[in-house]
C-alpha cells in the first residue's frame, strides 16, 4: 500500500502501551499475557493505533507492546522470524509478503472465531483478500480507497462550473476540457511517482474489464498484452495524451511528486483544479495546505467507464499472526470486531472495510462518504494490482510498471510498445 510508501523510511522505533485492566479489581482474563505487535505506523498514527491497543488491554488484561517499523517492516519480520522471536501480530500491507509468510509456515491460519467474525463483519471480498490455499490468514484492520479524485472547489467556481460528480469517464474529460479552456489546468499528475500511475491504469481497468481478468492480470494468468490491457490503456490515452489537460503537460508531470501533485491543486496559488489518487490525498491537504477539506476540497469517486458498476481499489493493512496462544487469537478477533474499529475511526485518519463501524463513528462527512463508498461497493473491490504482483514488477522504481507507465505517460501513443515492455517485465518478475 502507498501510504507507507509516501511517509518516507523511519527508523525502528519500539513503544510500550501501559498495562491495562478489566474489572475493578485489574485482573482480566488474559493478565500476565503479552501480545507483541508490529506495524508500519510511526507519529500520530502509531498514537492513534495505540489507542485500539489501550482499549484491548482494558478489555482483556492482557499487555501490548508495538513496534513501529516503518517501510522495513518486511526486513524486521523476516529478521525476528530468522532468529526465532517472531512477534505475535503484523500488520503487513503487501499481500505478497503476507502470502510468502504463509506458504513458508511462519504464520498461522486464524482461529474460528476469528473467521467468524470476519465473516459476519465484512463483505466475502475480504476474506478471500486475507486468504491463501483456501485457508484465512489475515483480517484487514485499516483500509485506503484508491479511487477517489479530489478537486478544488475554487478552480471550479473560477470558470463558473459546479464540481459535479462526473458519472462516466467521458463526462469527466468533458469537465476537464472545460476547464483548460478556461485556463485552468485540469490534472495535476505525480508521474514522478511512478506508484501513482500503476493506480490510473488499476482504475481504469477495473472499470474496462471484468473482475475475473483482473485478478488473472495480477497472478499473470492474462498476459499484459492482452486485448483488455490495450482498451485500459486507450482510455487512459484520452487524458495522458491531450496535453493541455495535464498541469505542466507530460514533462512537467513527470517531475511531480505525489504531494506536490497535491499541494499544485489546493496551495496557494492552485496551479490545476483536481489530483487523482486516495483518501490518503486528505492527509496531504490538511498538513500542507491552508484549504479546509468540505470546504475547499472535495472528492469524487472515479468514474464508470462502458457502464461499470461502482467499484474501489484498495490497499490495506491485514493482521497476521505467528502465535497461536489464546492472547494473540484473542487480539486477532479484536481487530476483526466492530469495537476495535470504532476507536480509531472517532480520531480520525482511518477507513475500516468493517461493516458493523457505524458510519456514524467516522468524524466527519467525508470520510463517512469515503467508507460508504467502499461498503457500497461490495465485492467490487480489488485490491491494489501492483502490490499484488512480485516487487520487481508493480513495486520498484525505474522498472516494471513504474517505468512502463512513466514512459507511456511521456508518450502515449505507444499503447502496442507499453504492453510489450509490461509483458517482458511481468514475465521476467514471475519467472521461478
Amino acid at each position: 500500500m502507498r501510504r507507507t510508501m509516501i511517509a518516507g523510511l523511519i527508523a525502528v522505533v519500539v513503544a510500550v502501551s501501559a498495562c491495562g485492566t478489566s474489572g475493578t479489581s485489574g485482573d482480566g482474563e488474559l493478565a500476565g499475557q503479552t501480545v507483541d505487535v508490529v506495524g508500519t505506523w510511526s507519529g500520530e498514527e502509531q498514537v492513534r493505533f495505540e489507542k485500539v491497543l489501550d482499549a484491548f488491554e482494558n478489555k482483556t488484561g492482557a499487555e501490548v507492546r508495538y513496534t513501529g517499523a516503518g517501510d522495513e517492516l518486511p526486513t524486521v519480520v523476516q529478521t525476528r522470524v530468522s532468529g526465532g522471536t517472531p512477534p505475535s501480530v503484523a500488520l503487513v500491507s503487501q499481500p505478497g509478503f503476507a502470502a510468502q509468510l504463509a506458504k513458508s509456515g511462519a504464520i498461522k491460519p486464524v482461529h474460528d472465531k476469528v473467521e467468524e467474525a470476519v465473516v459476519a463483519n465484512y463483505a466475502p471480498i475480504w476474506k478471500k483478500l486475507g486468504s491463501f490455499d483456501s485457508m484465512l490468514y489475515g483480517v484487514y484492520f485499516k483500509i485506503a480507497n484508491k479511487s477517489t479524485v479530489w478537486y478544488n472547489t475554487k478552480a471550479f467556481e473560477s470558470v463558473a462550473l459546479s464540481p459535479e460528480q462526473p458519472a462516466t469517464w467521458d463526462r469527466f474529460l468533458s469537465i476537464s476540457r472545460s476547464l483548460a479552456d478556461a485556463g485552468v489546468p485540469a490534472v495535476s499528475i505525480a508521474g514522478a511517482d511512478g506508484w501513482t500511475l500503476t493506480d490510473w491504469f488499476e482504475n481504469i481497468y477495473l472499470r474496462t474489464a471484468d473482475l475475473d481478468s483482473y485478478d488473472k492480470l495480477a497472478k499473470h494468468e492474462l498476459p499484459w498484452t492482452d486485448p483488455t490491457v490495450k482498451a485500459a490503456l486507450h482510455e487512459l490515452a484520452k487524458l495522458f495524451g491531450d496535453q493541455k489537460l495535464i498541469a505542466g503537460g507530460s514533462s512537467g508531470a513527470l517531475q511531480t511528486e505525489f504531494a506536490k501533485s497535491v499541494t499544485d491543486v489546493f496551495g496557494e496559488p492552485g496551479k490545476a483544479a483536481m489530483v487523482f489518487e486516495g483518501d490518503f490525498v486528505s492527509g496531504v491537504i490538511s498538513s500542507s495546505t491552508k484549504a479546509v477539506i468540505g470546504r475547499d476540497a472535495g472528492f469524487f469517486q472515479f468514474p464508470s467507464l462502458n457502464g461499470s458498476a461502482p467499484a474501489v481499489v484498495a490497499g490495506g493493512d491485514m493482521a497476521v499472526q505467528f502465535k497461536d496462544d489464546e492472547a494473540t487469537n484473542q487480539f486477532m478477533q479484536f481487530l476483526a470486531s466492530p469495537e476495535s474499529g470504532q476507536v480509531w475511526a472517532a480520531q480520525g485518519g482511518f477507513l475500516s472495510a468493517n461493516k458493523g463501524i457505524s458510519t456514524q463513528s467516522y468524524p466527519d462527512d467525508v470520510t463517512r462518504a469515503l467508507v460508504q463508498s467502499v461498503l457500497d461497493a461490495g465485492d467490487n473491490v480489488r485490491f491494489d494490482l501492483s502490490d499484488l504482483t512480485p516487487a520487481a514488477f508493480g513495486g520498484s522504481k525505474g522498472t516494471g510498471m513504474w517505468k512502463a507507465l512513466q514512459d507511456f505517460l511521456a508518450d502515449p501513443s505507444k499503447i502496442d510498445e507499453t504492453m510489450s515492455r509490461l509483458e517482458s517485465s511481468a514475465a521476467k518478475a514471475y519467472a521461478p
